[in-house]
């Protein structure tokens, strides 16, 4: 696995990145961990297997030794199911744990509560919130994952080209359920340069998918199985997450890898949901969430960039190293606006055509 660059080379190219499409908020932090009553809880929607082991032991289980609030976790964050519980007016649950397009998307439909701007300090923050309800958590790295022992260098896709090449690649594939990143990857199998790659070009990326459809195994709605399917020799290449070959790699079993030769690159963001029946409690989880300590340890774990820039010198040498170079041009940053106007139409589309 190749060494990353430099930290701040890393966080510089971030702001620009993030800063283009971001309203900066002006946000001191003034989290003071208090002892909450007996039976306050709060309901915490993430990512199952590793990822979810990981949260659980770097943020959870001091978020509730700090506060006395019970965290619940369900697994699979789904829009839909959030869309359902506005509808019904049974909101279920608080913190939401949203990829870029989801979180976006989701803001633009009223479906998050805004942020007091007390919550946070904006200088501690490598990437500015977006929106006034969008906590930025981290920063994620997207790309092509595979069995190292099946498949050694020169012989598995090192870019998106080459993962929808399967001529030259022959083998089965999985890719995500939804249209975010996987449009992404399409258009930069295409040949789109990185920074054209926005506004996307939808048919062409289509066209794409179209040629790739047949050696698609699945479309992956639960992250976990974008590594079980290659531990289990039920696919081949699979677009995964350098966070869950890291996680994957320390909890032993069958190994995998990741390929850092093309990463698609995201923002992860905390968001509570409006009429959130444990508001109070969820404001605080957010809150404590981006404190440079509690980024560092679930950093540490995950692989992942955090958002709090004081977080990353107490990252470890191993876990910066798993770090996507977002200075290369070839590494894309999606584009969490434009899917805010088109995720919902497109990844209807999208669904249809998996089925046809």
């Amino acid at each position: 696995m190749p060494m990353q660059d430099s930290p701040s080379r890393l966080i510089s190219r971030r702001r620009v990145v993030a800063s283009a499409a971001a309203a900066t908020l002006a946000m001191p932090l003034v989290f003071r961990p208090r002892r909450a009553r007996a039976n306050n809880n709060l309901v915490f929607v993430t990512w199952g297997g590793t990822y979810k082991s990981s949260v659980v032991a770097g943020l959870i289980k001091p978020f509730q030794a700090a506060t006395g609030i019970t965290v619940t976790v369900v697994d699979t964050p789904d829009l839909a199911k959030v869309k359902a519980q506005m509808m019904t007016g049974n909101v279920a649950w608080d913190v939401f744990d949203a990829p870029g397009a989801m979180g976006a998307s989701g803001s633009r439909d009223g479906f998050w509560e805004p942020l007091d701007p007390a919550m946070f300090k904006s200088d501690d923050l490598s990437v500015p919130p977006p929106t006034k309800d969008l906590a930025p958590f981290y920063t994620w790295a997207g790309g092509v994952a595979y069995d190292p022992k099946r498949f050694p260098d020169g012989k598995h896709p090192r870019n998106f080209a080459e993962d929808f090449d399967a001529k030259t690649f022959p083998g089965r594939r999985t890719f995500r359920n939804r249209i975010s990143e996987t449009l992404e990857a399409a258009l930069l199998a295409s040949g789109v340069p990185g920074p054209k790659l926005y506004p996307l070009d939808v048919e062409r990326g289509f066209k794409m998918l179209d040629a790739i459809k047949p050696h698609v195994v699945k479309w992956i709605e639960s992250t976990p199985e974008t590594i079980t399917m290659l531990q289990q020799d039920e696919a081949d290449f699979s677009y995964s997450y350098a966070s869950r070959v890291k996680t994957t790699r320390a909890a032993g079993g069958v190994p995998v890898d990741f390929s850092f030769g093309q990463t698609l690159n995201g923002l992860e963001y905390l968001a509570v949901l409006k009429g959130a029946p444990n508001k109070e409690a969820a404001m605080k989880f957010v809150a404590f969430a981006l404190q440079a300590q509690q980024q560092a340890a679930v950093m540490n774990l995950l692989g992942n960039a955090p958002a709090n820039k004081r977080a990353l010198p107490m990252m470890s040498a191993e876990a910066r190293r798993w770090l996507p170079d977002l200075s290369l041009p070839q590494n894309v940053v999606l584009n969490d606006m434009w899917w805010a106007d088109n995720f919902d139409k497109l990844n209807r589309r999208f669904l249809e055509w998996i089925i046809s």
